[in-house]
């Protein structure tokens, strides 16, 4: 499907149900529609009797960040990563934090256009270590995301998914299949919350998370954005982690990351750091060896420490980083022992900028 012109492409993994309706099946939403009516997500769309996806080669922009900012600590610490999304969203969330661009319906929205080949030639140009598919979920533009991917893996620059893990098996494992690192979204550990709070699935999430673990060799990190007086109490938290550590073992990293009012969620306070530092503290109880705190200015939250020795193998003040000691082969450099991630021998110095991008020169 590599086509050079932005605009409408079939659509894989649907069906025809009994009454006629085309049923997506891409996630577990799986929106079944008449002749012209798009799914929940706004992106994909019955076109007579086919699905497609409609904003094959268009973004709502292409920007310049941290690695640190996917939020990705242990996959190439330091460098810059492009980073670009399209419109739409396949959840419901009340409090999403990047609201303009997922809960657009105006193809307004899709400011830039960009082919497969043109977003992986830019990455290589330009220097990026990695290309991410964030701000709205690559779950609903999965055939552009793997396009992009396939491309991008031909010029030897990686690719990271920021998702929220909504997608069923087969697509599931074509995705990660062509991504070396992801970012889940945990939103919250109670089916009550996903079904309120975001109309979505939770033990969907939990399937994506081990099965990205379990059974791929993407890199794997998890958010969870604490919404007080929604998802930040004690005993939640003590069921999130101890679940992690049964599931996916001690050295996923798990960030907890401040909320802010935004969208639908106005009513709430910001999250204290208090907080933030009470979850850490709750997770690395259970052996969890690589807890993060996020959205806040936190130095020993946002630094990686050695959990055989206690040292300090990567200290971060923001997205910068301010101390390394990771050896050769992502080991610290003060015991020895393996550091799990991939770390390369020096890292990059990107740091706290953030930069738009004009992708008009790399257009065929």
């Amino acid at each position: 499907m590599m086509t050079n012109s932005p605009g409408e492409v079939p659509a894989r993994y649907w069906s025809v149900v009994d009454d006629g309706r085309i049923q997506c099946e891409v996630c577990p939403r799986f929106c079944r529609l008449h002749d012209g009516q798009r799914g929940m997500c706004f992106v994909r769309a019955r076109r007579g009797d086919e699905l497609v996806l409609t904003t094959w080669g268009r973004s709502s922009g292409f920007c310049i960040d941290p690695i640190e900012k996917k939020p990705l600590n242990h996959f190439c610490p330091g460098t810059s990563v492009l980073s670009f999304g399209t419109a739409g969203c396949n959840l419901a969330c009340k409090f999403c934090q990047n609201w303009s661009i997922s809960k657009s319906r105006e193809m307004d929205t899709l400011a830039d256009e960009a082919s497969p080949w043109a977003v992986a030639r830019a990455a290589r140009e330009m220097g990026f270590a990695s290309v991410a598919f964030t701000y709205n979920d690559p779950v609903i533009f999965l055939e552009y995301a793997v396009d992009v991917a396939r491309a991008c893996h031909e010029y030897d620059v990686k690719t990271v998914a920021v998702t929220a893990g909504e997608i069923c098996a087969g697509p599931r494992a074509e995705l990660f299949g062509h991504m070396d690192a992801a970012n889940v979204d945990l939103k919250a550990f109670s089916e009550k919350f996903y079904r309120l709070q975001c109309k979505s699935d939770f033990q969907t999430v939990l399937d994506t998370l081990e099965y990205i673990h379990n059974e791929t060799s993407v890199w794997l990190e998890i958010t969870t954005l604490l919404i007080p007086g929604l998802n930040d109490g004690d005993d939640e938290i003590h069921s999130m982690c101890e679940w992690i550590y049964a599931n996916l073992g001690d050295d996923v990293p798990l960030h907890f990351t401040a909320f802010h009012p935004d969208f639908m969620m106005r009513d709430r306070p910001p999250t204290p750091p208090a907080t933030l530092r009470r979850a850490r503290r709750i997770a690395t109880g259970h052996g969890l060896h690589y807890v993060y705190v996020g959205n806040v200015r936190d130095e020993e939250g946002a630094s990686t420490t050695c959990p055989s020795c206690g040292e300090c193998v990567v200290g971060r003040i923001g997205y910068t980083i301010t101390a390394w000691h990771v050896a050769r082969g992502g080991a610290c450099a003060h015991c020895g022992a393996r550091i799990p991630g991939h770390f390369d021998e020096q890292p990059g110095r990107w740091g706290e900028r953030r930069a738009l991008v004009n992708m008009s020169r790399y257009r065929e």
